[in-house]
């Protein structure tokens, strides 16, 4: 069954939500489920991630889908399907328009991704809006919730990127770096602040193996340039200090930061969008979750590595669980670090099984489309 979309995005934190949507419409299209159209209202932000995005045009087309400046007076026909995203607000004149058409559009609200236990009990329930049910759809880590975004052929893609040896030295050399050595570390870094980031450097650049920081240009960069005692930056610069080799990558588009997650022995992430491409990468990461008031993102972090942990042994789980809770809390690094050798091996592996388990219950635009086909 083929639909047409409507999908709502209010730009929070730059990139995070904006990269869940523009993932999400994507696929959608992509994978033959109807024209989509997404309203975004911060183009300059989107441009940022899709540079053939014109932030001046109210209207345009990118990869197949119609691209929407979003106004508050916005008032056009409504599609068949309404996603908002992440419970942002409806412009008034379009919400209108929907409680007229008849049949009625399915309206759903796009949430929050949380491995936390209730998830699964508020997964697809209806909201009441006059003639209308809003329905909550909830990501998620079960077959109960939602499931993640993933593309249909994105697991095969990164299997032949991460086997290919000459197209990985290609893409190293695009960067200005050679292949790897034998004992050397590549880690990326996007990341909010956190004071442990200066922990990790240390560590990095003491250590008695070459590590090599791919740090695209963003909040995380001038915590590391200061570290080094380096006052600006551009992509394309490279900075060597002790066992230490950082390089400054400009912002890229989507595919190429799955490239690179693909391509590094860790990574270091933020938010949902990243976080998740991050888990189909296969290798080890450490999430720098959004911070919350309360520090509620603790307790979503904690939720997460109950499940991402359960089948490592209890050693392990206990050194990435510490280093992830350092990483959030802004503790020092230096010591936890010193576990890297002897646990990353067995990381590894499991990191490569994880997308697998994650995906046995179908993406998220499968059980979405099957979730539509119930209520059209």
């Amino acid at each position: 069954m083929a639909f047409n979309f409507d999908i709502f995005c209010t730009v929070v934190d730059n990139f995070g939500d904006i990269g869940v949507t523009w993932r999400l419409a994507r696929q959608l299209h992509d994978e033959g489920h109807g024209p989509v159209r997404l309203w975004v209202d911060d183009l300059a932000s989107f441009s940022r991630i899709c540079p053939t995005i014109d932030p001046a045009q109210e209207s345009q087309s990118a990869g197949g889908i119609t691209i929407q400046h979003w106004h508050a007076d916005a008032d056009l026909a409504p599609a068949r399907v309404v996603i908002e995203a992440f419970a942002c607000e409806l412009p008034t004149p379009y919400k209108a328009r929907m409680q007229h058409m008849a049949p009625p559009p399915a309206w759903l609200n796009l949430e929050y991704l949380s491995a936390e236990e209730w998830v699964e009990g508020c997964h697809a329930l209806p909201s009441p809006q006059g003639r209308l049910n809003k329905h909550f759809f909830f990501p998620g880590f079960t077959d109960k919730t939602g499931g993640l975004l993933c593309e249909r052929d994105l697991m095969a893609q990164r299997q032949a990127w991460q086997s290919d040896k000459d197209g990985l030295a290609d893409y190293w050399e695009s960067l200005g770096l050679p292949p790897p050595g034998r004992d050397e570390l590549r880690i990326s870094l996007f990341a909010y602040e956190s004071e442990a980031i200066p922990s990790l450097i240390e560590a990095w650049r003491q250590g008695p193996a070459p590590i090599t920081l791919l740090v695209p240009v963003g909040r995380a960069l001038p915590q590391v340039l200061a570290t080094l005692g380096v006052e600006s930056a551009h992509p394309g610069d490279r900075f060597d200090d002790g066992a230490l080799t950082v390089v400054v990558l400009p912002m890229t588009d989507q595919v190429g930061y799955d490239r690179l997650l693909w391509s590094c022995d860790l990574n270091i992430v933020r938010g949902e969008d990243s976080f998740v491409r991050a888990q189909w990468a296969a290798r080890p990461f450490l999430w720098h979750i959004y911070p919350q008031e309360e520090e509620y993102h603790l307790v979503k972090l904690e939720a997460f590595l109950d499940r991402y942990l359960a089948s490592h042994p209890q050693s392990r789980a206990t050194w990435i669980r510490g280093l992830m809770l350092a990483l959030n809390r802004g503790e020092p690094c230096q010591a936890l670090w010193q576990g890297w050798d002897a646990q990353c091996n067995g990381w590894q592996e499991e990191a490569s099984l994880w997308p697998d388990r994650l995906l046995a219950g179908g993406d998220l635009v499968t059980r979405l489309v099957k979730f539509l086909e119930t209520k059209i």
